[in-house]
């Protein structure tokens, strides 16, 4: 079966700083890969450009299908509620306000964020594990084909890592793709693949 995402030949710099040079990688639909590499080789800039947010200097990235992305930092509105983000994300992705609700408030209420109790209360009283579970549902609203992961977990109490990974087996064998950077080498024996991006050299 044909890769729903391929980077090929990635290469990214930031001024005099090279990132990212030559860079490649392909998931295939039904498979998870796990990104690894060093603090600094450029897994999260990877993902940005897989996720069409950052131009590359070089290289071409194609997908089939939507793709929902995750970063490492919640990118959420301070004042905002759960509820409100959900209602925006949704529709930023084609869906009405109570399904985007509905959907929404399911995952969360699987990962224990209580929806019931915490929707309206504003993100900048949530806690950090609170926050990193909304960050991570938004990402799967209107249910992505390939689905970027930017170590998604970070806050996360025990039940809730266990949970996330019995939803990468279920989003696996749902046909998707999925991409996980992480830096937690005991868990990469749940990917199918693991794929390293070196550090670059400085110039």
């Amino acid at each position: 079966m044909s890769p729903a995402l391929t980077a090929t030949g990635i290469g990214k710099r930031f001024g005099r700083r090279v990132v990212l040079s030559g860079a490649d990688l392909a998931v295939s639909p039904g498979e998870v890969v796990a990104l690894v590499g060093e603090n600094g080789a450029g897994k999260t800039t990877l993902l940005r450009i897989c996720a069409g947010l950052l131009r590359p200097d070089r290289g071409l990235v194609s997908t089939r299908g939507r793709v929902g992305y995750c970063p490492q930092e919640p990118a959420l509105l301070e004042r905002l509620s759960a509820r409100d983000h959900l209602v925006l994300f949704g529709g930023a992705v084609g869906l009405e306000r109570g399904p985007a609700l509905t959907e929404g408030a399911r995952a969360l209420d699987a990962l224990g964020f209580a929806f019931a109790g915490q929707g309206r209360i504003a993100v900048r009283h949530l806690s950090g594990g609170g926050r990193q579970k909304l960050n991570l549902v938004l990402s799967l609203l209107g249910d992505p084909d390939v689905i970027l992961l930017d170590e998604p977990y970070q806050g996360f109490d025990h039940g809730a890592y266990a949970d996330f990974w019995q939803w990468v087996g279920a989003w696996r064998d749902r046909g998707k793709s999925v991409l996980i950077a992480t830096h937690l080498l005991a868990e990469l024996w749940r990917a199918d693949r693991v794929i390293e991006v070196p550090p670059c050299p400085v110039g």
